[in-house]
Order: structure tokens, then sequence, then C-alpha cells
């Protein structure tokens, strides 16, 4: 790949500087936690700013060369939750199932096996400035196993690229079943007409898993879940409803509209007029007839103010 003349020539930098920065580089991350939208916490890693230059400047030069399977709905340009849902709008059925702990399960030798499974020839040196650029320490003892961090950006196109193979065997399976299939990141998703076909899917994943990664990629057994048009169907945080529409779901209506009267009496401060913009912005996206309802409850001046407001405290940023 010619990694080391690719950085000098983006960076601006000397063959000597890359090599020293490197040598530290699975270290130079800030870690916190964040609550997670059930129970528990997720761990974040966030690269230092110098590192997320050299992860950025690897993302022009791999996303030339690693493929990534339509099956895959995350981190792609134009493709979203919305899309992903989509896929599954019209069937009766749905299976949602998820991985264990996905981006700490990759470490630079599973990288490497797949990046040898596609034809993508690396030298000594391309491997390890691979491994120190786009891995990460979580023990920061030297010697400490690496894995892919969430928070990095390069972490994405990398965990992708990882799944190809497995996304394209599932994806023939599920054709000759009739069943649909996405994945956003770690979430998989199937859907069907067929009553139940999708009972034979999770041992078909797990078969799949273990053919294609030997155990390093396993299910997280608690998250999967069947259900039907009798039950309540959400795909990546998007509600299904039994006429096959796409919908944010009542609970998330109601706290929206909690916000702009909170908002509409000057009781939000900036931060969450800015997340209230956002919800606003995913709303507009997924049920814009919701956000129509807001202008006729709370006037188009309300909505347009909580617009202005969050870019006032962005552009203070």
């Amino acid at each position: 790949m010619q990694i080391l003349q690719f950085l000098r020539k983006e960076l601006s930098v000397t063959e000597r500087e890359i090599k020293s920065f490197v040598v530290s580089a699975p270290k130079k991350y800030k870690v916190y936690t964040i609550p997670k939208k059930s129970s528990g916490t997720r761990v974040i890693a966030q690269p230092a700013r110098r590192l997320k230059d050299y992860q950025r400047c690897l993302i022009k030069l791999l996303e030339t060369k690693l493929p990534i399977h339509d099956a895959a709905f995350a981190y792609k340009k134009n493709i979203g939750i919305k899309e992903n849902a989509e896929r599954h709008k019209k069937s009766n059925y749905l299976l949602k199932m998820d991985f264990q702990n996905f981006f700490y399960s990759i470490s630079p030798k599973l990288f490497f096996a797949v990046l040898k499974n596609n034809n993508i020839e690396l030298t000594t040196e391309d491997r390890y400035l691979l491994e120190k650029i786009l891995f990460f320490n979580p023990s920061k003892k030297t010697g400490g196993k690496l894995v892919l961090s969430i928070g990095a950006p390069s972490s994405p196109l990398v965990s992708n690229f990882i799944m190809y193979f497995f996304d394209e065997s599932i994806s023939k399976a599920c054709v000759n079943l009739d069943v649909a299939y996405t994945r956003y990141a770690d979430d998989l998703t199937f859907s069907s007409n067929a009553k139940n076909v999708l009972f034979a899917i999770p041992a078909m994943v797990k078969k799949t898993l273990r053919d294609h990664f030997n155990g390093a990629i396993t299910v997280n057994e608690v998250k999967t879940v069947f259900s039907s048009k009798a039950h309540n169907r959400h795909v990546t945080g998007i509600t299904i409803t039994n006429e096959n529409n796409l919908s944010i779901g009542r609970q998330r209506k109601r706290y929206i509209s909690s916000l702009i009267h909170r908002f509409s009496i000057n009781q939000l401060d900036n931060e969450d007029v800015k997340y209230l913009q956002g919800l606003l912005a995913f709303c507009l996206n997924v049920e814009p007839d919701f956000v129509e309802r807001m202008k006729k409850k709370y006037s188009t001046e309300v909505l347009s103010a909580i617009q202005i407001e969050a870019r006032k405290t962005n552009e203070k940023k």
C-alpha cells in the first residue's frame, strides 16, 4: 500500500516524525463513558487530535481499497437508520440480533486476516503503521491487547470491511429464504412475511460467525428479539407502524413536544436547544408530518427560533 509515503505526502511530515509519533499512538486516547439507551454504560475512546489527523488520512487511502457490502447501512454517505428501517417496513415478522462488544472484538490480527482474504498485500511496514494508527490499547500497558475504539473516525470503515464476507454469506442465504437482511454496525435485522422462517436465522448467524471469525465475534444472546405486527416493531430506533409506515414513536414525540414547550417559555438552555434542533431534524427525515403538527401546535415562529438559537450556539463554539 506504501502507507508511509502516503502519510508523508498527505500530512506534510517527515518519515522520522511519523515513526516517532506512531510508537505510542495506541495510547493517545481520552477514555470516558456514556449511558446506553437500555442500561449500563458505553466506553468511548476518543483519539487525540493529531492521531485523528492520521486516522482520517488513512481513511482516504483505505476507502478506495476496502469493499463494503450493500447490506451494511451504518457509516455510509446519504444512508442511515431511516433507509435501514425502510428495508423491513413491509414485512410482517422481524428478528433483531446484536454482536457482543463488537468494536472491542476486532483486533489487528483479525483485520489483517480479512485483508489477506481480499488479496490486499501488505508490507511489514504497512502492517506496523496500520496497527499503530488504527487500533487502541485499553490497558495503556506496553504490549497490551489492541482493539478498535468507539470514537475513532477510522473505526467505522474498518468494522464494515471486517464484516464484508459475513454480510455476503448471510445475504446470499437470506435471498434463498426470501428474508430481508441489513446490518447497522452491530445491529442485525432480518424480516419476512413467512411466519416461521426467521426462527432458523440465529443458528445460521452463529455458524457463519464461527466459520469466518472462529469465535472472535459472537452474538449477544440477550439482544436476540423476535417481533411481529402483533407487537411493536422497532428497527435501529425507528418504529414501524401496523400500516407499514416509519415513525419516531409515541414516547419520543411526547418528549420532543415537552422540549418545544419549555423552549417557548424560555426554560431550555443552549445545549438543550441544540439537542432539540437535532431531534427535529431527525423527525423531519423520518416523520415530517409530526414536525408540521408541532408547527400548528406551537407556531412556525417558535420552531424557526429553535433553529436560529441552535445555530448561534454552534457559531460560538
